[in-house]
């Protein structure tokens, strides 16, 4: 898939959440939240390797550009890695995906508030319908570190996202997750020295399983958003939570109740309205863009 057209791109993007729905599999079927450090050392690690090889073909100019940024990049995924551990070690599979799904409005909040972009309507909406979507999922049931994980998880990946728009222009996003994982190693590695913990080779097989899926994850979008405006293909990462229903069912035997129905209508559906707001926007600026030039040779 070329990810040129918006029908070859939504199908890599569907692709992609499928790589990291699997990936969340590998995290939970590994339980390994007893030594939750030594598995995202392993997990770094072997995203670092895994990297390389795509990365060290293509010669960047400047490297090591946007460094200290990396740094803080880096150990941020760090603390993401290790929320998503316990999040998936103490939800159900849905559940916990349903959660990670308020990353968009945190993304949209935090934009307003560090970019000074517009709060419009739409946005207030989706985010205080996200958040009742999230107490909808939840229920007293599952009120505690479980869910204090996801939660938080959702809001560091956000701050992780926004981050990206500081990286240096023209650097490879591939180079950029690499860099950042290189630069987390030593936090991980302290950690994981730390901790003390072991992993049993069962478990060592799912951080190179759910790590191979991340990369596919990184390599999906990087496809999928580089030619086609990411307004007309983000929907697709709603499949993300079909794919987690579908496989809670399949490998955790996993219900599917009313309630998770309900919260995740609530949390995605205003994301994809905005979403098709924004898509229609754009066609209708290139309609407008043809016009627009003929206008001075009259």
């Amino acid at each position: 898939m070329s990810g040129r057209t918006v029908s070859s791109a939504i199908v890599v993007l569907v692709l992609g959440n499928l790589m990291a729905t699997l990936c969340d599999v590998f995290i939970k079927l590994a339980d390994a939240n007893v030594a939750v450090f030594q598995f995202t050392f392993f997990r770094v690690l072997f995203m670092c390797l895994l990297l390389m090889p795509f990365v060290l073909r293509k010669r960047e100019q400047n490297p090591f550009a946007g460094l200290k940024l990396h740094v803080v990049r880096g150990n941020l995924w760090i603390l993401t890695s290790v929320l998503l551990v316990i999040s998936l070690s103490q939800l159900p599979l849905a559940t916990a995906n349903a959660i990670f799904y308020t990353a968009p409005i945190f993304i949209i909040l935090l934009a307003v508030v560090f970019y000074k972009e517009k709060l419009t309507p739409a946005v207030s909406v989706a985010a205080i319908s996200g958040f009742l979507g999230v107490l909808v999922i939840l229920k007293p049931s599952y009120i505690g570190w479980g869910m204090l994980s996801a939660l938080a998880f959702a809001f560091v990946l956000a701050v992780n996202s926004l981050l990206v728009r500081k990286l240096p222009t023209g650097q490879s996003a591939m180079h950029g997750l690499l860099v950042a994982q290189f630069c987390a190693l030593p936090l991980a590695g302290a950690l994981a020295i730390w901790e003390g913990g072991s992993l049993t080779w069962e478990q060592f097989g799912f951080a190179l399983a759910s790590s191979v899926c991340s990369v596919a994850y990184s390599m999906g979008c990087l496809i999928g958003y580089r030619y086609v405006a990411s307004s007309q293909v983000s929907s697709a990462e709603y499949s993300g939570l079909l794919f987690a229903i579908v496989a809670g069912w399949l490998f955790f035997g996993e219900g599917i109740d009313l309630s998770l129905i309900l919260g995740a209508a609530l949390i995605i559906l205003p994301l994809f309205y905005i979403g098709r707001k924004d898509m229609l926007a754009e066609r209708a600026k290139k309609r407008q863009r043809p016009l627009v030039e003929v206008v001075p040779e009259i």
